[in-house]
């Protein structure tokens, strides 16, 4: 059935009072509805995971750079550091001590990647939201269409 809408200059469809339809037709729209509602929270999901994966990639992607940097770091510079302290300090202290500088750095960069990483977990907390909200709508129909 369609009428006039005067705000819009239109005709737009109205749909009947849900009261009026036999069981049949409220469970066909029922049907009909949680189907439609199923496939938006599933490609919402979908969306978000997306999103969080970028976040963990980059966070993947700087613990990949705190490997880098600590094997290149300790590889060019480790010598001239402990040629450096040797002079000052025995040879094997001056070692340890490089070392422990490089693994330090390491740490740093590599909680750093962690940190990104965690920031993209859990993945979907706006369509646990919604569906939290659909639940409720739901259970919001279906005690109006047992009176």
């Amino acid at each position: 059935m369609a009428t006039h809408d005067p705000t819009n200059g239109g005709a737009r469809a109205v749909e009947p009072d849900p009261r009026d339809k036999g069981l049949g037709e409220l469970v066909k729209d029922l049907a009909s509805q949680t189907s439609t509602l199923v496939r938006q929270e599933i490609k919402l999901a979908q969306a978000e995971v997306t999103q969080k994966g970028k976040v963990a990639g980059k966070g993947a992607g700087m613990l990949a750079a705190a490997g880098v940097v600590a094997l290149l770091g300790l590889g060019a510079l480790t010598a001239f550091l402990i040629i450096v302290l040797d002079s000052f300090l025995p040879l094997w202290l001056a070692a340890l001590i490089v070392t422990l500088l490089w693994l330090a750095i390491a740490a740093v960069l590599g909680l750093a990647g962690k940190n990104a990483i965690q920031k993209a977990t859990p993945p979907a907390p706006q369509t646990v939201e919604t569906v939290k909200e659909d639940i409720q709508w739901a259970k919001t129909q279906t005690g109006s269409a047992a009176r």
